[in-house]
């Protein structure tokens, strides 16, 4: 199978991005990050090579910034 896909690969990222938007409209935070996590959860099951997602959590987590001292 192959490895993680990092390039451009939607047809239409703005649809996507929009319809993500959507899915928080009118949740509150908490609903919103319980929302993330249902979404992941859910691509997760779908790509199912646990060493894909490995390589995506460990890119993910090095994206986000130190939290300053």
């Amino acid at each position: 199978m192959p490895g993680l896909i990092i390039e451009p690969n939607m047809a239409q990222p703005d649809d996507f991005y929009e319809a993500l938007i959507q899915m928080h409209r009118d949740l509150t935070p908490e609903q919103s990050e319980m929302a993330n996590a249902h979404l992941i959860l859910l691509l997760a099951n779908h790509v199912g090579d646990p060493e894909v997602l490995r390589d995506a959590m460990n890119r993910a987590r090095a994206l986000v910034p130190d939290v300053p001292s």
